[in-house]
């Protein structure tokens, strides 16, 4: 795209998040409400929510709360890309994005418009070995995954244009929000190819939109540490001045235990984490007590305040910076 055939009064360079200095730690929440969001309110944690939690399978629409508690606290919007795919494996062919999505693109842009998240991420295909278990399979949701971005920012325009026939160009960019892309593989070289066609993909829209604030880097969460090839520390490394110019990543799913070195990676925004959920169940199971809200409430404080310490400086540290291109 270029800049003359852009609309009338259409926004122009459109930022995809804003983020800030130092490393964030969202804290996953199952819920699109209820007593967890509270309590992430409560104790000033940011949050990351998955799409499936909005996701209403029998009336086949999206759920919007008008006013929760968790509009009013930092919140992303996670495409729940590997929830649709196991269960694309499971049911097989499903009637929205892809035919792997319950739904379609542009219930996500809705969804992304109204539910209140300070950034929402594509649609993306995940590569984890389960549901990838060859390096076509890869290839494959690598290339679909920058497909769907541009699906996504199409669809963005499009209702865009249609909004400036009665809106305000800062009311449109406030109402319909650029999706955070995400870059897909399993292999260093994986993500290196991804992130090219992200950007290919990306410079056709500018400057609709400015180049990524943000950019998203899936299949983390079932991914080893130290692993020299598929490991995370290999991938960051790895990426490390790969980014288009001023992109920053946010790690989906990251583990707890890596965040005393992902810190000193400064293209690194922000990670999520559903682990404190899930330490809540087995820790209920082992001790033989009930996994109610008060329980599930401790563990994400708990949990909030050991990713709270590891990401601090600490003497010794030596943060990396990123290349200069």
């Amino acid at each position: 795209m270029q800049f003359e055939t852009i609309g009338a009064g259409m926004p122009v360079f459109q930022k995809n998040a804003h983020v800030r200095d130092g490393l964030l730690v969202r804290v996953g929440i199952p819920h699109r409400s209820g007593k967890l969001a509270f309590h992430a309110f409560n104790e000033g944690y940011a949050a990351m929510v998955s799409a499936s939690a909005f996701w209403n399978a029998r009336s086949g629409r999206f759920v919007i709360p008008q006013a929760t508690d968790l509009t009013e606290i930092d919140f992303a919007l996670d495409s729940a890309g590997f929830t649709a795919m196991r269960a694309f494996q499971a049911k097989g062919r499903q009637r929205g994005i892809a035919g792997i999505y319950p739904w379609t693109m542009e219930q996500y842009v809705e969804l992304a418009s109204f539910s209140g998240a300070n950034w929402i991420a594509q649609p993306d295909l995940c590569c984890e070995p389960e549901l990838a278990a060859d390096q076509v399979a890869i290839d494959y949701r690598i290339d679909a995954t920058a497909t769907l971005l541009e699906h996504m920012l199409r669809v963005v325009y499009a209702w865009q244009n249609e909004l400036l026939n009665t809106w305000s160009a800062d009311a449109v960019q406030n109402a319909l929000r650029i999706p955070v892309p995400v870059a897909q593989g399993w292999s260093v070289d994986d993500y290196r190819r991804s992130i090219d066609l992200m950007f290919e993909v990306w410079e056709r829209w500018m400057p609709w939109i400015s180049a990524p604030v943000l950019i998203g880097l899936g299949s983390v969460c079932r991914r080893p540490l130290t692993h020299p090839r598929h490991g995370l520390f290999a991938i960051l490394e790895g990426l490390e001045g790969h980014l288009p110019p001023g992109s920053r990543l946010h790690l989906f799913g990251v583990k707890g235990q890596a965040l005393s070195r992902v810190k000193m990676y400064d293209w690194v925004a922000s990670v999520d984490s559903m682990a404190s959920d899930f330490a809540a169940r087995v820790a209920a199971r082992e001790r033989g007590i009930s996994n109610n809200m008060r329980h599930r409430c401790a563990e994400m404080s708990r949990w909030m305040a050991a990713a709270t310490g590891r990401i601090k400086p600490r003497a010794g540290d030596q943060f990396r910076l990123p290349l200069v291109a």
